[in-house]
C-alpha cells in the first residue's frame, strides 16, 4: 500500500494503524473478533465466524432471520466481511442484518434510550466532581454504546415479546437498537460544564448567590450548548465517515456487538450480560448508600490515622497527603474499563505529585499546608494533621497550597501532550482540513479539486433517510442566534466573543474527530484549555478586565468545549449507525430528543449536588467529598488569563515546562522509535496530569485494583471475561452514580450520615 492510501482509511501511518484497535471485551460469544495484520491494514479487526443456531427462535423472529438458516451459509456470509471492508467504510451486508419494517424511530426506543442516557449523565456529574473523570473519549463511547445498547436490547426485547403491538410490542431489530443509543448519546453529553466551568464561576463569585437562584439562566446556557452537536454532526458525517472513512474503533466495536446481539445465540449472551450488569448496579447502589452511614469503615479506611491514634503519631503524615484506601465501585469499574495504561498512569501521577513533589515543596518552603490543629484549635490532634488542598491564592504565592502549585504543571503537560499527539498525526488532520476547505471551495466555484482522501463512496442511506438541509442550517442559525442573545442578555458577554466560541467549537469538533476517528483518543478535555487562552486574549484586546473578563472567558470556553465534545460523541454514534445501515434522519431526531431532556436534567442534578454539598461551589471549604479538580483548573486558567502577571511561582513554572517537554518527547518516541506492541507501556500524560489535579490518592488505588482484576481475569478466563467484564464495570459505575444522587437527596432531607450515621474510624476534622 502506498503511504497516501492510509489517509483514505483514517490511519496516519503503520504505527498509528497498529495502535488503532477495537475493544475485545465489547464482543460476545456470538461475535468473536481477531486482530488481522493484513498487508496495508494493520490493527483493524475482521469478523470471525458467527455461531448461529435456530434453537430458541420464536415464530415472530423467524421471518426476520439475519441470514440463511443453514449454519454453514451463515458462517460464509459473515466471513465475507473482512478488515478490507472495515477500512473501505462499507456497511454490514444486508444479508447479515434482520429485516426491519420502518426506520427504527419508535417511542419505546426514544424513552428508554433517553432514560439510560440520563443515568450515564448522573454518573458523569458524580465522577466528574469526584476526580475530574467523566467518560470522555473512548470511555464515554463504551459506556453509552455498551450500557445503552445492551440494557435497551434486553428491556425492549422483553416488551416486544410480552406486549401487543399497540402497547409497545412488536419486532425489535438493530436499527431500533441504534435509536436507543442515539437518544442516550444526546441525553448523556451535557454534563462537562457542570464539573468544570460552572462551579468555577461560583468559586470566583461571578454568578448569583446560588444555582437555585440562577436556575433559569443556567438552563438557557445549557440549552445553548445542547443542539450544536446535533447540527454539526450531520454535515461532519458526510465528510469524516463517507469521504475520509475514519475507523472510529469504539463505535465500530459497538456496531459489531449490536449486530451480534440480534442473533439467536447473541440474544442469550445479552441476557447473561444484562443480568450481571443489573446485579452489579443494585449491589453498588445499595453499598454506596450504606456507606454514608458508616463512612469511616465502609467508605474510607484511614489506616495511617488509625495508627497515629494508637500511638504512632508520625503515621498521620502519610494520611495527610491523601494516602488511604476507599471502597468505591465506580472507580473500580472505571479501572476495569480504562485498563492498565490509563489506570497506572493516573496512579503514577498521584505518587509523583502527592508522594514526592508535595512533601518536597513543603520542606523547601515553595508551598505551605495548613495545620488542622490550628484550624480546629484542638491540641489533641497529632502535629502532622494538616491539609494541603486549599485553593485560596495568598499575596505571597509561596504560602499557597501544594494543590495550587500542582495545577500549572498539570494543565501545561496535558495541553502539550494532547497537541503533540495531534502533531504526530498531522497528516490525516492536514488532509482532512484541506479536503474540507476544498470541498467548500468546489461548491462555491463549481470546480473540481484533488482532495487526496480517497474516492468518495455513495451514501448508503437513501434520500428518504437523509436530514433535510433546511433542518441543519436552520437549526444551526437558530442555535447561534439563541446563544448570542443568552450570552449578551444574561451574562453581559460581547456578541463577537459568543460567535468566536461557536467557531472554536466547530474547529475543536473537527480536531477531536480526526483524532478519535483515527486513534480512539479524544484530546478535547485538555485542548479545551486553549479555548480559554484564545477567548481570554480576545476579551483582553477589547479592554475588558476583572470579573467581567473572567466570566466571558469561562462562558466562551465552556460553550466551545461542551459543544465540541458532544459533537464527537454524536458523530461516533452516527458511525455505529452507518455500519448497521440505520437512518441518519432517525438518529438525528433521536439525538435531538435526548438533548432536549439533557439540559434541564443536567442543571437539576447540579443544583441537587450543590444543595447537598455546598463545598462544590466554595473552594474555601477544605473538607469536601468532591475535590472537583477540573473546577480548580478552569478557575486557575481564568484568573491567569486576566491577571497582569501570571500567578505562578518560578518553581511551578519551571516544573511545568520541564514535564511538558518530557511529555512531548514521550509522544515523539512513541511514534518514531517505539514499536506499536510496546505502546501500552508508554505513560498517558493526560492521566498523569489528572493525578496532579486530584489530591485524593484513594481513587487511583481503586482504579489500579480494577485494572489488575480485569487483566488477570482476561488472561485466566478470557471467554468469561469477554462476556461479563464490561457488563459488571458498567453496572458498578452507573450504580454508584445513582447512589450519589440518592445520598444527595438524603443529605438535603436530613437523614444522611451526619444525622444518623456512625463516626467510627473518622478523623475529628472529617466529622
Amino acid at each position: 500500500m502506498e503511504r497516501n492510501d492510509y489517509y483514505s482509511t483514517g490511519i496516519a501511518d503503520p504505527a498509528v494503524a497498529t495502535a488503532t484497535r477495537l475493544h475485545p471485551r465489547v464482543s460476545t460469544e456470538a461475535a468473536h473478533t481477531d486482530i488481522v495484520h493484513a498487508e496495508g491494514q494493520p490493527g483493524l479487526e475482521r469478523i470471525s465466524t458467527e455461531k448461529f443456531s435456530e434453537k430458541g427462535i420464536d415464530a415472530d423472529e423467524k421471518e426476520h432471520l439475519p441470514y440463511s438458516q443453514e449454519p454453514e451459509d451463515a458462517e460464509d456470509r459473515q466471513e465475507a466481511f473482512t478488515a478490507a471492508d472495515l477500512a473501505a467504510g462499507v456497511p454490514f451486508p444486508e444479508s447479515s442484518l434482520p429485516h426491519e419494517d420502518g426506520d427504527g424511530l419508535t417511542v419505546r426506543a426514544l424513552v428508554i434510550g433517553t432514560a439510560l442516557g440520563l443515568v450515564i449523565a448522573a454518573s458523569n456529574i458524580y465522577l466528574g466532581l469526584k476526580t475530574g473523570f467523566t467518560f470522555g473519549a473512548s470511555l464515554e463511547s463504551i459506556m453509552i454504546g455498551f450500557f445503552s445498547s445492551l440494557v435497551g436490547f434486553v428491556v425492549i426485547k422483553a416488551i416486544a415479546r410480552t406486549m401487543p403491538n399497540k402497547l409497545g410490542g412488536g419486532f425489535f431489530g438493530p436499527k431500533e437498537n441504534v435509536t436507543i443509543q442515539s437518544a442516550a448519546t444526546g441525553a448523556a453529553g451535557l454534563t462537562s460544564m457542570f464539573v468544570a466551568a460552572v462551579p468555577a464561576m461560583y468559586r470566583l463569585n461571578l454568578l448569583g448567590s446560588s444555582p437555585q437562584a440562577d436556575f433559569g439562566r443556567l438552563f438557557t446556557f445549557t440549552f445553548c450548548s445542547a443542539f450544536y452537536a446535533c447540527f454539526f454532526a450531520i454535515p461532519l458525517r458526510r465528510f469524516v465517515i463517507l469521504r475520509q472513512k475514519l475507523v472510529f474503533p469504539t463505535p465500530t466495536a459497538t456496531a459489531l456487538a449490536i449486530r451480534a446481539m440480534h442473533t439467536a445465540s447473541g440474544a442469550a449472551i445479552a441476557r447473561k450480560k444484562t443480568k450481571a450488569l443489573g446485579i452489579a448496579f443494585i449491589c453498588a447502589l445499595a453499598f454506596v448508600v450504606l456507606q454514608g452511614f458508616l463512612p469511616g469503615i465502609l467508605q474510607d479506611q484511614h489506616m495511617f490515622y488509625w495508627f497515629a491514634s494508637w500511638g504512632w503519631s508520625s503515621a498521620q503524615y502519610v494520611d495527610s497527603w491523601g494516602w488511604y484506601t476507599t471502597i468505591t465501585p465506580a472507580f473500580f469499574g472505571t479501572g476495569m474499563i480504562a485498563g492498565n495504561n490509563a489506570s497506572f498512569s493516573f496512579l503514577g501521577g498521584l505518587f509523583l505529585a502527592w508522594g514526592f513533589l508535595g512533601p518536597v515543596l513543603t520542606r523547601t518552603g515553595e508551598a505551605a499546608c495548613k495545620l488542622y490543629s490550628v484550624a480546629y484549635e484542638d491540641d489533641t490532634l497529632p502535629p502532622e494533621a494538616y491539609t494541603c488542598y486549599s485553593m485560596s491564592i495568598p499575596a505571597d504565592l509561596k504560602m499557597a497550597s501544594p494543590r495550587y502549585w500542582m495545577i500549572w504543571p498539570a494543565v501545561l503537560m496535558m495541553l502539550v501532550y494532547s497537541f503533540m499527539e495531534l502533531l504526530m498525526n498531522w497528516r490525516p488532520i492536514y488532509y482532512g482540513v484541506r479536503a474540507g476547505v476544498l470541498s467548500l471551495a468546489s461548491k462555491v466555484t463549481k470546480k473540481e479539486y484533488d482532495m487526496k482522501t480517497g474516492e468518495e463512496i455513495p451514501d448508503p442511506a437513501p434520500a428518504s433517510q437523509q436530514v433535510r438541509g433546511i433542518w441543519i442550517w436552520g437549526g444551526l442559525a437558530a442555535s447561534i442566534l439563541m446563544t448570542v442573545l443568552v450570552c449578551a442578555l444574561q451574562f453581559d458577554m460581547n456578541a463577537g466573543n459568543a460567535i468566536l466560541a461557536i467557531v472554536l467549537a466547530f474547529m475543536l469538533s473537527f480536531i477531536g474527530l480526526q483524532s478519535s476517528g483515527t486513534t480512539d483518543i479524544n484530546p478535547l478535555s485538555s485542548v479545551a484549555k486553549a479555548t480559554q487562552l484564545i477567548i481570554g486574549g480576545a476579551v483582553k484586546g477589547q479592554g475588558v478586565t476583572g470579573n467581567a473578563a473572567m466570566l466571558q472567558n469561562l462562558i466562551g470556553g465552556s460553550i466551545a468545549s461542551s459543544a465540541a465534545a458532544h459533537s464527537v460523541d454524536m458523530v461516533g454514534d452516527l458511525k455505529t449507525g452507518h455500519w448497521l445501515r440505520a437512518s441518519p434522519k432517525t438518529q438525528f431526531w433521536a439525538q435531538l430528543f435526548g438533548s432536549l431532556w439533557a439540559a434541564p436534567f443536567s442543571v437539576g442534578l447540579y443544583v441537587l449536588f450543590v444543595a447537598a454539598y455546598p463545598c462544590i461551589n466554595d473552594g474555601d471549604i477544605e473538607v469536601c467529598p468532591f475535590s472537583a479538580p477540573s473546577v480548580a483548573a478552569w478557575r486557575a486558567v481564568a484568573v491567569a488569563v486576566v491577571s497582569p502577571k501570571l500567578p505562578i511561582t518560578l518553581s511551578s513554572g519551571l516544573t511545568a515546562i520541564g514535564m511538558s517537554i518530557l511529555a512531548a518527547l514521550t509522544v515523539f518516541a512513541k511514534y518514531k522509535w517505539i514499536p506499536a506492541k510496546y505502546h501500552c507501556y508508554i505513560p498517558n500524560w493526560n492521566a498523569i496530569g489528572i493525578g496532579f489535579l486530584v489530591p485524593n490518592c484513594n481513587y487511583g488505588i481503586s482504579m489500579a485494583t480494577g485494572a489488575i482484576l480485569v487483566s488477570v481475569w482476561s488472561r485466566r478466563w478470557p471467554g468469561n471475561a469477554d462476556i461479563f467484564a464490561y457488563a459488571i464495570a458498567a453496572g458498578l459505575v452507573a450504580g454508584e452514580g445513582i447512589a450519589g444522587v440518592v445520598n444527595a437527596i438524603l443529605q438535603i432531607a436530613g437523614v444522611a450520615q451526619a444525622n444518623y450515621g456512625s463516626t467510627v474510624g473518622l478523623a475529628p476534622w472529617m466529622i
